[in-house]
């Protein structure tokens, strides 16, 4: 009997949050397992998760608690959820204002992400180096993995990108192949609400998210 191809599916989580999931609320509650099996029918899935956990902030006061309580759910599924780090700082930056108008800067929040894109991309070259996919399928279209995709399509079989935002960046020349995400598929790869955990814990999605 043949052994099923093997899929390593890679998930940039704040690409596919803001090119698709922050303009859709109802889609957050997104079982990546269900989605990737869905993108890769008929063969052996395994899903990477690259995120950071959130830091509180003044204008966005729930959005750690939201994450967490994500993050309860996705661990109900086979799901390897990976961090990087989130900073936050205030800085100055310029206001949009009309043109000719005089500029005029306010103090600002500053959050950055980082280390998620690193992440993905070095666990794709060693997942490839330890031989662990027949293929790789990377849902992002951040630049910044175009060379660690394109090497690895190179070296270790077909790589195909999927982009949140619909877009064909000609980055990713060394591709196997760029389609943009369906949110329809999106749509129908939701978690279970309610859900019970391990623990016996009953979660839900945050109603706000539908």
């Amino acid at each position: 009997m043949t052994n099923p191809r093997r899929v390593t599916v890679y998930i940039d989580g704040f690409n596919l949050y803001y090119g698709m999931l922050k303009p859709n609320p109802a889609m957050k509650w997104l079982d990546l397992q269900a989605l990737a099996e869905a993108l890769a029918p008929g063969v052996a899935v395994t899903v990477r998760y690259f995120t950071a956990r959130v830091k509180p902030l003044p204008n966005h006061p729930n959005a750690q608690k939201k994450q967490r309580l994500y993050i309860r759910a996705l661990e109900t599924t086979a799901v390897e959820i990976k961090y990087g780090h989130f900073t936050t700082k205030e800085t100055t930056a310029a206001v949009v204002t009309p043109a000719g108008s005089k500029v005029r800067f306010e103090r600002v929040w500053k959050t950055e992400e980082k280390g998620s894109d690193v992440n993905l991309g070095t666990y794709l070259l060693l997942d490839g180096v330890d031989q662990l996919y027949d293929e790789a399928l990377v849902i992002s279209d951040d630049s910044d993995l175009a060379e660690p995709i394109n090497q690895a399509a190179k070296r270790f079989g077909p790589v195909h990108i999927v982009s949140p935002r619909a877009m064909r960046l000609a980055a990713f020349s060394g591709a196997s192949s760029c389609r943009a995400l369906d949110p329809a598929i999106v749509a129908a790869s939701q978690l279970p609400s309610p859900l019970t955990l391990a623990s016996g814990n009953i979660i839900e999605r945050p109603p706000d998210w539908s």
